[in-house]
């Protein structure tokens, strides 16, 4: 996981920096009309941080996650740790700008594709939206979303492994038609997806507990840098953590 505060030169070489996130949009323009430059930039830039060589991407919004999610029937997560946030009630605060509360218990969870994306994105203390106080504000960093969102992936992927899940399929790959994008061929996205092993996978994440540390941009924004100003201290802790 590369946190999406990570401060980065965007575009490449031009002396302007943004956080990392803003990489894809930056490339792909207005209203996401090149989703192929905007998969192209955020590899190129994950593959100089990182030092690995990011050859394949895919990107799916919001709402062909929920629909996917649906469409397989849900997906069982077990939550490590209970906690409870604010959650906007509209994607669209323009629609509606209120909140709800969302309150994850742990232990093993059924999600319909509403519930996996709460659970996914989740980060605004109770204290925003004047509902109470946060049981557990930990889980509302960007580094605790980070490994929710591992979760649901590894969760969508045992379940579409799952033979019981084949009948619903067609239906699936149907909410995804208009809604994901990728550089990689039908078949091998596929083939990779079934040999996806997520369950025993190893993971590894930036953060400012390993290389990254805390800092504030020229304006005023918090953002995340490496140690010592040091990036190729990034690239030999992923290599350390992957091969030895």
């Amino acid at each position: 996981s590369v946190p999406r505060d990570l401060w980065v030169q965007n575009p490449a070489n031009s002396g302007y920096y943004t956080k990392i996130n803003a990489v894809y949009p930056t490339a792909a323009g207005a209203v996401n009309t090149n989703p192929v430059a905007g998969g192209n930039a955020a590899a190129q830039k994950v593959s100089l941080i990182t030092g690995l060589n990011v050859q394949y991407w895919v990107t799916i919004n919001f709402t062909g996650f929920r629909d996917f999610i649906n469409a397989i029937g849900g997906v069982d997560v077990y939550v490590p740790d209970s906690f409870n946030a604010c959650y906007p009630k509209n994607d669209n605060a323009s629609i509606d700008a209120s909140w709800i509360k969302v309150q994850f218990n742990k232990g093993l969870q059924h999600m319909d594709g509403n519930t996996a994306i709460e659970y996914a994105r989740a980060r605004e203390p109770l204290e925003v939206c004047g509902m109470g106080t946060s049981e557990n504000q930990a889980e509302l960093t960007d580094f605790a979303r980070s490994a929710r969102q591992q979760l649901i992936i590894q969760a969508a992927l045992s379940k579409v492994k799952n033979i019981g899940t084949w009948p619903h399929l067609y239906s699936a790959l149907n909410a995804l038609q208009h809604t994901i994008y990728t550089n990689l061929s039908l078949a091998d996205l596929a083939e990779f997806a079934l040999h996806m092993d997520l369950k025993n996978a190893h993971h590894i994440g930036l953060s400012n507990q390993n290389v990254l540390v805390d800092a504030v941009s020229n304006d005023g924004q918090d953002i995340l840098l490496p140690a010592n100003n040091n990036w190729s201290a990034i690239i030999d802790y992923v290599k350390q953590q992957l091969y030895n």
